[in-house]
């Protein structure tokens, strides 16, 4: 069988080739790599029989890989995410090996793989929707002297204003966030939100309408936001379009 370790730690990815060596000596390693793009160049020319994953590579997330080729391999991922994620994803063919890996954790890994390896990796993109992040679930506002929060489904839009960030609600009521909206755009999920332009960030659930505007531009209508018009910049309509046809 043969092999390719994508990890960004370069003791741990020696280590884990030297713990495979001693589970399984006829497999071969033929390749070690760290990033996304060194991923993304090389893996669809090699014929390997299995990859083991790190979720965090040196330039991002492996599932960006996914996002860019097709791979029809089995994985077994390494990583060090949260129990919940790792209990969802352990019911799947696939596997996982928490960091630091155990050899006996290891071994079952292996032996799972080896269950299955003829039937390809065709759970992957579901494995990647139960590993994935599933966004922040609400925000912790101030309304008055009192805090309150507001669940990020009911939240149509979120906006910055006079270098402030504001979520719009479907009740029609405005809250003052203490993050940039950046750092709103990192902890949603982008199944869901969608950031148009340096200025918005819309949810797909609450958009009433989409009309042409000018300079190849594109209006959304939110029920109720009447502070301004929402426009989704005009580099970002090609995947803005992309988003909304998945």
């Amino acid at each position: 069988m043969k092999y390719i370790i994508l990890e960004d730690e370069k003791l741990a990815a020696e280590r884990l080739k030297k713990l495979v060596l001693a589970s399984r000596p006829d497999y071969q390693c033929v390749l070690t790599m760290d990033s996304v793009e060194s991923a993304v160049i090389s893996l669809p020319a090699l014929r390997v029989d299995l990859v083991f994953m790190d979720i965090q590579l040196a330039d991002g997330n492996s599932f960006d890989i996914f996002d860019q080729i097709k791979l029809d391999v089995p994985i077994i991922f390494t990583t060090a995410y949260d129990e919940y994620a790792l209990k969802a994803f352990k019911a799947n063919s696939v596997d996982y090996l928490l960091k630091p890996i155990d050899p006996e954790e290891l071994e079952k890994a292996i032996q799972k793989f080896e269950r299955h390896a003829n039937k390809g990796n065709e759970q992957v993109d579901g494995l990647l929707k139960s590993l994935q992040p599933k966004g922040k679930e609400r925000f912790v506002v101030k309304v008055g002297e009192h805090l309150k929060t507001v669940e990020t489904v009911d939240v149509q839009l979120i906006y910055s204003q006079d270098k402030a960030t504001y979520l719009f609600t479907k009740e029609g009521r405005k809250f003052l966030v203490d993050y940039t909206l950046d750092k709103v755009e990192d902890l949603l999920g982008a199944d869901q939100f969608f950031r148009i332009s340096r200025k918005f960030i819309v949810n797909l659930s609450c958009i009433k309408d989409i009309i042409a505007f000018t300079n190849s531009r594109l209006e959304i209508v939110i029920a109720g936001f009447e502070e301004e018009q929402v426009i989704v910049a005009r580099e970002r309509v090609s995947e803005f379009k992309a988003w909304l046809d998945r």
